[in-house]
């Protein structure tokens, strides 16, 4: 029965509105024919609203803010416009710098990362640790060298050193490129940084300028990065190194002015205090000069701004402060050329003032006579809505209640125990409390579904909430206008010693429960500790809803305490760029299983960080994996219907991993189905096509996996696998075969001498073909030509 009663309560408040509305219209039809009902407040209202100084007073009201208003503003702007354009500028200036420091930090990230990753890489640390590497390897390794230097366009060039060798092996995009000796090398300044490298910090960039041709005429500026083992080294001197040379353009390409003196010319203190790349950036100085600006500037450790004069002019200069790398950016700003349009915006600024005051005046007079003509109809209508809020004790409640929670309302003991009384709220402020957010699941759904009678089933929710809390608690509901409702419970202490936290997960499962089933909707909780003092309302609020957003993880359905679900931000999220890389690799290489395994390490990895960092993992990861998409959409010529960018909604909308987790499987699903069918075809495709260039490159003696990967632009463990799984063996096998055969068709048929037949095979010498042709054979090829000259000698005689 009571639950019967709880249902029939969104419609008793139905019945009231109704009554509300009845009540309404008689007031309207009693303001219409001039009655009023006795006792009201509003005909002090009415009667200054009917007399004669009304307008007047809207009038002269409006104007006199108008005029105010413009005079002050007009006022301030007129005496600060120098103090408010330096600041503009200086603003302008530390944003453009502080992105250079940034882009700084991240080519320093870049090159540390690109460093580390070339010592594990066992094709170059043969140029490292062998005096004179095999010509194999040291062709393997340039090219790995150059493919990096193709891959990453802010490279300006890679060497690797090591002082066993008698060589430099240089890749670079333009310029030397190749293995040179140290006195062939141009960039010759780098063997001085070598033999003084504990003067450097590894890493660190060292900003140089480096020749660009043998004869030494021209130059850039680039940035270089050293990378060496000292470790046991008797003589001081590295083992080895690796250096990365960075072009200043994609560093320095926020800084602006460079050539004759402009606005925005800049420069860079490094971290010794010394100028660098002073020749584009401060030819507008003299060399003295510039010191004495860079030494001024050391002495203050913030950013800030100065004027003064330099070269003979004024000028306004603005710094960084000192970044990670304790590097200054400076940018200097003749003062001339920052203050010259202040006096016209002076004027322009007094001529606009008075063009809007004119249309102000003309404004107000409007404006105060529209006022004029409906206000008598605008306080008729005011007084119906006081009458009908009074008279709507509920609505009263939900709204003081909801301002009480939103933080809204005073907090103070006397007059809220009062307001509360008046109310006829039974909660007593001083003993302790609880406030649990229960918010509708799949909120977007069920709005689709039953939007139109969200009210009916909102108050319904909150009947069956409150009956089923007040079983052991006074307790009191809310409706937040949103998907979500609020349940405070009154702890007495009676009932906090008797109730445990098991109680109340019990209780809070059976109002999911009655939810689910009198209305068939799903609701999850967020609750808090007990609290003793109503002052804390809002922050309790606060974090409920904090907690709330933990049912990502937590799923739907979910009762969470929001002490022990909120996670603290122990430390900052750091997003995982290479695991990014690794998905999308495998969902390009339709190896969907990994690309599941990868997404769900990426997304368990969030677990121990504050929820924000699931919902920043995937504002990052939607448009990678609608990229991918579109690029097997290009290579493959298909198209996907499960494309994250078109399919998910925003992500501040999603509500739990598991319609991620949903997604991500449909749309792996379909790359799956879409890439099998393709890629059948393609792999035969692949083998005949390798094949061919085989049999028609066989005589190369540089053809091998790496030159096929490079010609069917494909990696080589992948061409090389391909290849194996269709053909059960190597290339490389393959190769050798159609060599082999290939030499034995000219034993058997020419006269050609075996140094000649290995060349026309591709066979690097004689002795390796010898070797090989024995191996395969169980004989040398001397040995295959006497036998096949002795099996067709009968058969000429004959």
């Amino acid at each position: 029965m009571r639950r019967r009663a709880a249902d029939r309560e969104p419609f008793r408040e139905t019945g009231r509105l109704s009554s509300g509305l009845c009540r309404r219209r008689k007031a309207e039809r009693r303001s219409r024919s001039g009655q009023l009902p006795k006792g009201e407040s509003y005909l002090r209202l009415f009667s200054i609203i009917r007399s004669h100084n009304l307008y007047l007073k809207l009038l002269l009201g409006i104007v006199l803010v108008a005029v105010i208003t413009l005079a002050v503003s007009s006022a301030i702007l007129f005496f600060y416009f120098n103090r408010i354009a330096l600041n503009q500028v200086y603003r302008s200036d530390l944003d453009s710098l502080r992105l250079t420091s940034r882009e700084a930090m991240s080519m320093t990230s870049t090159a540390q990362s690109l460093t580390f990753q070339m010592y594990r890489n066992t094709t170059i640390t043969q140029l490292l640790y062998y005096t004179d590497p095999s010509v194999y390897d040291t062709v393997a390794a340039m090219q790995e060298l150059n493919n990096y230097i193709s891959s990453m366009p802010y490279l300006d060039s890679i060497y690797v050193y090591n002082p066993k060798s008698a060589n430099v092996y240089v890749a670079a995009g333009a310029g030397q490129n190749g293995l040179f000796s140290k006195e062939e090398l141009v960039d010759g300044d780098i063997l001085q940084l070598l033999d003084k490298y504990t003067e450097y910090k590894p890493l660190i960039p060292i900003p140089r300028y480096v020749w660009t041709d043998g004869n030494r005429t021209k130059r850039k500026a680039i940035y270089t990065y050293l990378f060496y083992d000292a470790i046991g080294s008797p003589d001081n001197k590295v083992n080895s190194a690796i250096i990365v040379n960075i072009d200043a353009m994609w560093i320095n390409q926020n800084i602006d002015g460079t050539g004759e003196m402009k606005v925005g010319q800049s420069f860079i203190i490094d971290n010794n205090g010394v100028l660098q790349f002073q020749e584009d950036f401060l030819s507008g100085l003299r060399e003295e000069e510039a010191a004495k600006l860079a030494e001024r500037i050391l002495r203050q450790p913030e950013a800030d701004y100065f004027v003064g004069a330099y070269g003979g002019r004024e000028l306004l200069v603005s710094f960084t402060e000192p970044d990670d790398l304790n590097w200054r950016y400076v940018r200097i700003s003749p003062y001339a050329e920052v203050t010259r349009k202040v006096e016209e915006m002076r004027r322009t600024t007094l001529l606009i003032t008075l063009a809007i005051l004119v249309f102000g005046l003309l404004f107000s007079w409007l404006l105060s006579r529209k006022l004029y003509v409906p206000i008598d109809r605008m306080a008729n209508r005011v007084r119906m809505l006081e009458v009908e809020k009074r008279n709507s004790l509920f609505t009263i409640r939900q709204n003081f209640l909801r301002n009480l929670v939103l933080g809204r309302e005073s907090v103070k003991p006397k007059p809220l125990r009062e307001r509360l009384a008046a109310l006829g709220i039974s909660f007593d402020i001083h003993d302790g409390y609880r406030l649990a957010l229960i918010a509708i699941d799949d909120y977007p759904a069920f709005n689709e579904t039953r939007g139109t009678d969200e009210h009916v089933y909102k108050y319904a929710m909150m009947n069956i909430a409150s009956e089923l809390a007040m079983q052991a608690f006074e307790a009191e509901t809310i409706d937040l206008g949103d998907e979500t409702i609020v349940l405070l419970l009154e702890m007495s202490p009676a009932s906090a010693e008797q109730l445990d936290e098991a109680y109340l997960q019990s209780m809070f499962k059976q109002i999911q429960k009655a939810v689910a089933e009198h209305l068939g909707i799903g609701v999850s909780v967020a609750y808090t500790a007990v609290d003793r003092q109503f002052i804390h309302l809002p922050s309790l609020f606060r974090q409920a809803a904090q907690a709330m957003k933990y049912r990502f993880h937590a799923g739907y359905g979910s009762v969470l305490y929001a002490p022990a679900a909120i996670v603290p931000a122990a430390r900052e999220y750091e997003y995982p760029v290479d695991r990014e890389r690794r998905l999308s690799e495998a969902v390009l290489a339709g190896k969907t299983d990994d690309a599941r395994q990868i997404y769900r390490e990426m997304m368990n990895d969030t677990r121990s960080y504050p929820v924000q960092a699931a919902y920043a993992l995937l504002g990052r990861l939607k448009p990678a994996l609608g990229q991918v998409l579109r690029t097997l959409e290009k290579n493959h010529g298909i198209s996907f219907d499960s494309n994250p960018e078109a399919a998910w909604p925003a992500v501040e909308r999603i509500e739990t991993r598991e319609q991620v987790d949903r997604w991500i499987d449909e749309m792996l699903l379909e790359v799956r189905e879409q890439m099998e069918g393709r890629r059948k075809n393609r792999q035969e495709e692949l083998i005949k096509l390798i094949d061919d260039l085989i049999l028609e490159q066989y005589a190369d003696p540089d053809l091998s996996l790496q030159l096929v990967a490079e010609r069917m632009n494909i990696s080589p463990s992948y061409v090389g696998r391909i290849y194996k799984q269709h053909t059960m063996r190597t290339i490389v096998d393959a190769i050798q075969k159609v060599r082999l055969e290939k030499a034995m068709d000219l034993l058997g048929q020419t006269h050609l001498s075996i140094a000649e037949i290995a060349e026309r095979t591709g066979f690097t010498n004689a002795s390796y073909f010898h070797r090989t042709f024995k191996k395969h054979y169980g004989m040398t090829p001397n040995d295959y030509r006497k036998g096949n000259a002795s099996a067709r000698e009968p058969e000429s005689r004959a």
